[in-house]
């Protein structure tokens, strides 16, 4: 078993502390005077500034540096939270990421750009340079205003601290940083020579400190170790005594003081920056502590691939599962018919057990989008709320993963031709701040997600208009309501007056068509002038198995997602012959249009004497789906059509059935919205 790349350890858990620094940022902009929020940023700061040095990205140390030393002002109450800081400071964090991902690169002056941003924002670049020389000029001065005290630290660290990665040098270094500062070393654990394990820590430490910090400093220094570690932390009034205690404990001699290794010079512009000192934090209560140590052992990091691998070993295990059975069905052995039936019941938990595996969250998706509104409020001008809900709806992770992009352009779209600026919004008496909804529920086997604005709604005319004049219609060409909407995804299709760098040139809302599709989902929007308009994306929940339900038209079989199965009825010879030219059915008072696959396929078959109508449906449609014979239920493991059958509209894939042969997945979205089509043809002829 290969062992895994420390550094790619560290990219992994940097880009987890990026999002929660981003996440407290956000936050803090709608709150700027919540301390716990301040805190909460400068930890995630200081984290991934100490395990960017300790794993040798020292450019990003340097850099994070710097913005750790802006939130230390902030907590210190020497410069307000300020909308422009937390702005600063995110423009920074892209900055952090970019050195993370690509610490060797050459990023220009875009490290020294942002400090100037930043050092703007903490009081301007002439406070910071008078700090710098009153602080270089008089150092000596500045020393009495605080008073000294004598701290006697005892510390000792696990045994396998080395191994994870902790430095004990370096948090002797810490420590005397903060002042004068003897350390005596405890060897009285060492093991003799032969019970030595080189990798781990036998030595403990006695430390007297005496600084102008308080205890809180003192906390700071281990304060990412505090929940594994020994630690006695004692003020004393003698420090003497204390010293002399400590010899006559047997403590060796004082070790002799380390000089810290200096960490990489930042940019040139970046003198301005006074050096961060220790200062106090916020510790969780211990029963915080100890549920959240018992929370993170509980999960286990296992990288995507494996699930996809595993995954595509259930997927072979259904379709054999699937063989056994029909060659159990067709056999008179009882004993093989019996295991058959454990084997499908083990296969099915396993199928089930693996999707819940490859669920994640939609709020995973969601939270990415709190960055890009805040952004692009400041760079319209608009006041903008995001709201999210159904953020525990959960989604295959590979649907997750492509709806990314799609969403990005909805939501660009949203904010920039759907909400009005604040003045035109006031005007038309709605409140100044614009919302945006992003929201998710699940319907069956699908997922519906739905963006909302409360702007000015769609302009159904100037769709049109720009319809006509791109010859998508022809002028005056009559269309429904949902089919004029249905033109904004069309390629190359803009109302946008000029190019901007949010919208204009038509590409957006035609990637997010083509995505949608290709996750076998389907678009619908409604817009009211004036009140805003909603679009909502329907995908299936997963694109891996599904249960489906097996049927025949003619010689060929095909799988319907049961999901999408409302109720089978039957269709008599007698009623199918009167039906001919009017292919509804009545459906507890209600008619429900129905489709022939028989002649959707041309099979060139004679119908069965007893027919089925399968109802199907997606949303608030309906339609029948006329076959020959209704074999069964079946688990059916998705497979992708080859490029030659993609524009196939009426199959979304295809799967492997017990005997090896193939059959063919229907869209259900698709037959439905056929269905309708016929439906409206019908009724306009009649």
């Amino acid at each position: 078993m290969s062992s895994l790349d420390p550094v790619a350890v560290f990219r992994t858990e940097a880009a987890e502390c990026l999002e929660a620094i981003e996440a407290g940022l956000l936050d803090l902009n709608h709150d700027l005077e919540n301390k716990d929020l301040v805190d909460a940023v400068f930890r995630g700061l200081h984290t991934l500034k100490g395990s960017g040095a300790m794993f040798g990205f020292e450019a990003l140390a340097a850099f994070t540096h710097h913005c750790e030393t802006a939130f230390d002002r902030v907590r210190k109450g020497e410069v307000p939270a300020t909308a422009e800081l937390v702005a600063a400071v995110l423009a920074a964090q892209d900055h952090m990421r970019a050195l993370v991902e690509q610490p060797d690169a050459d990023h220009g002056d875009t490290g020294h750009k942002l400090l100037v941003q930043l050092q703007a924002a903490v009081g301007g670049k002439a406070e910071v340079k008078e700090a710098v020389a009153s602080a270089a000029a008089a150092p000596a001065a500045a020393a009495p205003t605080k008073k000294k005290t004598t701290w006697r630290i005892r510390f000792s660290l696990p045994a396998n601290s080395m191994a994870n990665g902790t430095n004990p040098l370096g948090l002797l270094d810490e420590l005397r940083d903060l002042g004068e500062c003897t350390v005596r070393a405890n060897t009285s654990g060492i093991p003799q020579l032969d019970d030595l394990v080189p990798t781990e820590l036998y030595v403990s430490w006695d430390v007297i400190l005496t600084s102008e910090q308080d205890r809180s400093a003192i906390d700071d220094v281990f304060i990412f170790v505090m929940d594994d570690m020994e630690l006695d932390v004692q003020e004393i009034s003698d420090p003497q005594a204390a010293s002399a205690e400590t010899k006559r404990d047997g403590a060796p001699a004082p070790v002799a003081p380390v000089t810290p290794a200096p960490v990489a010079s930042a940019p040139a512009a970046a003198p301005e920056f006074r050096p961060v000192e220790a200062v106090p934090v916020k510790r969780e209560t211990a029963p915080v502590q100890a549920a959240a140590q018992a929370k993170a052992q509980e999960n286990v990091r296992v990288p995507a691939e494996r699930l996809d691998e595993l995954m595509d070993r259930v997927g072979e295990l259904v379709i054999a599962q699937s063989r056994l059975s029909q060659l159990a069905s067709s056999s008179s052995d009882i004993a093989l018919r019996s295991v058959s039936e454990e084997i499908e019941r083990l296969s099915g938990e396993l199928r089930d057990t693996m999707m819940v595996l490859r669920m994640v969250p939609v709020g995973t998706l969601f939270s990415r989008f709190r960055r890009l509104v805040h952004d692009l409020a400041r760079e319209t001008g608009k006041v903008i709320e995001l709201v999210t809900e159904g953020e525990t709806t959960e989604v295959d992770k590979t649907v997750i993963e492509r709806l990314a992009d799609p969403l990005v352009h909805l939501v660009r779209n949203s904010i920039d031709h759907g909400l009005e600026p604040p003045a035109e919004r006031l005007a038309a008496g709605k409140t100044e701040a614009g919302t945006v909804t992003l929201a998710a529920r699940q319907s069956g086997g699908e997922v519906i997600i739905s963006i909302k604005d409360d702007g000015r709604g769609i302009n159904r005319d100037r769709v049109r208009a720009k319809a006509e004049s791109s010859g998508l219609i022809a002028p005056g060409q009559p269309l429904s309501d949902q089919e004029l909407l249905q033109l904004i995804f069309a390629p190359g299709f803009s109302t946008a007056a000029t190019i901007t760098n949010l919208s204009g040139r038509g590409v957006g809302m035609d990637v997010v068509k083509k995505t949608v599709e290709a996750l076998r989902g389907a678009i619908e929007i409604v817009s009211l002038p004036g009140q805003g308009s909603e679009v909502s994306l329907r995908i299936p929940l997963t694109l891996a198995i599904i249960d489906g339900l097996l049927v025949r038209v003619g010689s060929g079989r095909y799988v319907i997602p049961l999901s999408a199965v409302e109720e089978c009825l039957e269709l008599s010879l007698e009623e199918d012959l009167r039906s001919r030219g009017r292919s509804f059915i009545s459906l507890r008072d209600s008619l429900v249009p129905f489709l022939r696959l028989r002649d959707l396929f041309r099979t060139g078959t004679k119908p069965d004497v007893h027919q089925k109508v399968v109802v199907i449906s997606t949303g608030t449609e309906r339609v029948g789906l006329v076959v020959d014979q209704i074999i069964g239920d079946h688990q059916t493991v998705i497979k992708s059509m080859s490029k030659l059958h993609n524009d196939v509209a009426t199959f979304s894939g295809a799967t492997i059935l017990g005997d090896g042969s193939v059959a063919l997945i229907l869209d259900v979205g698709h037959l439905v919205a056929a269905g309708q089509q016929q439906e409206a043809q019908l009724r306009v002829a009649g």
